[in-house]
C-alpha cells in the first residue's frame, strides 16, 4: 500500500477541570489528509486549504511527526502529504493535534500497522510541542484513540480510555485566536491547597460520571477553579454564554483547550440545539463573528477512510 486517507478528528482538551489530563473526541468537524510513501527519505507538504501553514517539515506539525517516525524506523522512505484542513489553526479543538495525530496514523497504516497507539501518541506530542511549546496529549490521545482519554501520565506514557454516555457536544468558535503558548503563559504557578483539593474532586466525580452514566454528577462536576477564571478573560463573551446556555439545559461545559472555543454537553440533541441558539445570540449581539458545532463524541478517532 503506498497512499492512505484519513479523517483526523477535532478535540475538546481539558474539559474544563482536567488540565492538560481530559480529552474528548469529536464527530465534526475533521481535518481530511491524504499520505503517499516515497521511495527518499523526504517529507513533502501540501497545504490544501487557506490556512497558509509552513510547507518546511520541520516548521509543520504533521511534518515534525513524519521526520520522527522517519528517524525511527529508519529505513530510507519518505512521505508526501496533503492537508485540508477543516478545524481553524488557533481554533482551540485541536487543530495542531489533528494534523500531528492524522500523519501519525496514515503513516503507521502505510508501514503495517508496526506501532501501538501509545507509540503513536508519543510521536504525534512531537507537533504539539512546535505548536505550543510543550509536549502534552490530552488532544492527542482521544485523536487517536476516540472517546474521552485520560492521560493518568506521560513520563511513562499511561493512557486511560474513559467509557461515557451518548452526549452531545456544542462548540462556538469566535473568530479571534488565543494561541496556546500565549494562553499557557498567563498561568499562575502556584495555587491554594484548598483550589487543589476542589479540583481533584472535580476532576474525580467527572470521571466517575462519566463511567457511571450520571448526567447531574457531570453536570457539578464541570468546574473549573484554577485555569477557567484566567483564561476566560481572552475570550469576550464567555461567562454570559456560560451561564445562558445551562439555563438552556446543558449539563456544563467551558473553555475548549485553550480557547476561544467554548463547548457544552447536553444530554440530548434538541437541548445541544437550544444551546447553540443561545451562542450565536450571544455573539452576534456581541458583535464577534463566530462558527458553531453541534455534535456528538466520536468513539473511533483517526478514521483510514480509503488506501491504494
Amino acid at each position: 500500500m503506498k497512499t492512505v486517507i484519513v479523517h483526523s478528528p477535532g478535540t475538546v482538551a481539558n474539559l474544563v477541570c482536567g488540565f492538560d489530563i481530559l480529552g474528548l473526541a469529536l464527530k465534526e468537524p475533521y481535518d481530511i489528509m491524504k499520505l503517499r510513501m516515497l521511495d527518499t527519505p523526504e517529507v513533502i507538504i501540501r497545504n490544501r486549504d487557506e490556512f497558509n501553514l509552513p510547507t518546511e517539515p520541520h516548521k509543520n506539525v504533521a511534518g515534525v511527526v513524519l521526520l520522527s517516525i522517519m528517524e525511527k524506523i529508519n529505513e530510507g522512505i519518505g512521505f508526501e502529504i496533503e492537508i485540508k484542513k477543516h478545524i481553524k489553526p488557533g481554533s482551540g479543538i485541536g487543530s495542531s493535534a489533528a494534523s500531528a495525530a492524522g500523519a501519525a496514523v496514515a503513516a503507521n497504516h502505510l508501514l503495517g500497522n508496526i506501532f501501538s497507539n501509545d507509540d503513536l501518541v508519543q510521536f504525534a506530542m512531537n507537533g504539539e510541542k512546535l505548536a505550543s511549546g510543550v509536549k502534552h496529549a490530552d488532544n492527542i490521545a482521544p485523536c487517536i484513540f476516540g472517546g474521552v482519554s485520560l492521560i493518568r501520565c506521560i513520563h511513562p506514557l499511561d493512557i486511560v480510555s474513559i467509557s461515557s454516555p451518548e452526549l452531545f457536544v456544542t462548540v462556538v468558535h469566535p473568530q479571534i485566536e488565543v494561541r496556546t503558548s500565549d494562553a499557557r503563559q498567563i498561568l499562575r504557578q502556584q495555587i491554594l491547597l484548598k483550589d487543589a483539593i476542589r479540583q481533584w474532586g472535580n476532576i474525580a466525580g467527572l470521571v466517575t460520571g462519566f463511567l457511571k452514566n450520571d448526567l447531574d454528577l457531570i453536570g457539578r462536576s464541570l468546574e473549573d477553579v484554577i485555569i477557567e477564571p484566567v483564561r476566560s478573560i481572552l475570550i469576550p463573551g464567555f461567562d454570559e454564554v456560560k451561564t445562558k446556555c445551562k439555563e438552556a439545559g446543558a449539563l456544563g461545559g467551558g473553555i475548549s483547550g485553550s480557547g476561544p472555543s467554548v463547548f457544552m454537553l447536553s444530554k440530548d440533541e434538541a437541548i445541544a440545539k437550544a444551546v447553540e441558539s443561545v451562542m450565536k445570540d450571544v455573539y452576534t449581539k456581541i458583535g464577534i463573528d463566530f462558527n458553531t458545532y453541534v455534535t456528538t463524541i466520536n468513539k473511533k478517532g483517526v478514521e483510514v477512510v480509503k488506501g491504494e
